[in-house]
């Protein structure tokens, strides 16, 4: 049976060349980054010429650096708590639609208020509602670029824009790990402080991330220790990972116009195949802004439990979600954000640089025989 991998919003496969990048810098410069001797200046070379990498794909321009993570996770982390201790107090202020990685970490704040400005039908952050919720004290303002469950592109830019005008001194902190590579993003542009990005989105390796900080940016460490990075993120350096993710990501974006153009029409096709299926359906969020390589189907009548395995069955591997829990998952906060009824479950398809025509031409008519069998 053949494998079809449709999760790729959920993570990628490793380019080969990223492999091979990387276990040239584990063969050759095994020693502590830190370290005074050849073997550790050998492992600071390797970041360095990352940090160079990483900065331009990033289209920095000269206008900040980058700190070297463990993942997204960890730099949504570094921009959420770490912009907020550097104030002290006021207002933190994300979106009801954003990933865990955001919404979960603006929880664990203590000392300030967590204001979740609502989205609108079509899956977007309500700019109106944004503005009302940015006070002059407010601390910080978190976004996600692209939703990982919908697909749809965030006004960033504007978002920064009016917290620059609401609350001059507040950090703005923006989650790209869905955004390099798939839609087009400068980072010197975006209007943020911060950024988060993860290797594992873009064909780089699980456990690398990285967050760009604009120059002058205030943040403060979660941790302490050696004091690597500038004191940012101490911990001994991941020279292999650092390389990885640098070279995953300049393949993302040197491809991204090609890739879209592929994914544009693979989202047709799937689409196409639910329009077939003779159950009532819906593409979440179609008329907004989005970034090809996600497609998010609802299903009246059909489990997202039922469809996911009948899929994985047949060989075709995505991720589901649903308003109200099946028994063996949660209900996804975002669709609930956006009001969608308990009786749908959704399919979401996901695409990367090595998903093929083909690949989607069979997991159409799967998808199709599927929902159609499933129907209640």
């Amino acid at each position: 049976m053949q494998t079809i991998y449709l999760d790729s919003a959920a993570s990628t496969r490793v380019d080969e060349d990223v492999i091979a990048r990387m276990a040239e810098v584990m063969r050759t410069a095994w020693g502590n980054p830190s370290s005074a001797h050849p073997q550790g200046a050998a492992g600071r070379r390797w970041i360095e010429a990352a940090r160079v990498e990483l900065l331009a794909a990033l289209g920095d321009g000269g206008a900040g650096d980058v700190v070297f993570t463990s993942g997204c996770t960890e730099s949504d982390a570094i921009g959420v708590l770490g912009g907020f201790r550097a104030r002290g107090r006021g207002r933190v202020v994300v979106s009801a639609i954003e990933h865990p990685a955001v919404g979960a970490t603006a929880d664990m704040i203590d000392l300030g208020e967590v204001v979740r400005v609502p989205a609108t039908k079509d899956g977007v952050i309500d700019l109106e509602a944004l503005e009302r919720a940015i006070d002059p004290d407010a601390a910080v303002v978190a976004l996600v670029v692209v939703q990982n469950e919908i697909g749809t592109l965030q006004p960033y830019a504007d978002a920064a824009r009016i917290a620059r005008r609401r609350a001059p001194d507040c950090h703005v902190h923006l989650d790209a790990a869905q955004a390099i590579g798939k839609v087009a993003f400068d980072a010197a542009a975006s209007g943020a402080d911060s950024i988060a990005i993860a290797g594992h989105k873009i064909g780089g390796p699980k456990g690398a991330g990285a967050l760009w900080l604009r120059r002058g940016a205030r943040v403060v460490p979660l941790w302490s220790g050696g004091g690597q990075q500038g004191g940012l993120r101490s911990g001994t350096q991941d020279a292999p990972g650092a390389s990885g993710l640098a070279l995953a990501c300049t393949h993302a974006v040197a491809s991204r116009a090609e890739s879209a153009a592929r994914w544009g029409a693979m989202r047709a096709r799937l689409i196409e195949a639910a329009a077939q299926a003779g159950v009532p359906w819906l593409e979440i969020a179609a008329g907004a802004p989005r970034s090809p390589h996600i497609v998010a189907l609802a299903f009246e009548r059909v489990a997202a439990s039922a469809l996911r395995n009948t899929l994985s069955s047949r060989g075709v591997y995505i991720s589901t979600g649903s308003a109200c829990a099946d028994r063996d998952s949660k209900p996804s906060a975002v669709l609930q954000a956006l009001g969608l009824g308990n009786d749908f479950g959704v399919a979401r398809f996901s695409f990367e640089r090595t998903t093929t025509a083909e690949e989607v031409e069979m997991a159409a008519s799967i998808l199709c025989d599927a929902v159609k069998s499933l129907a209640r």
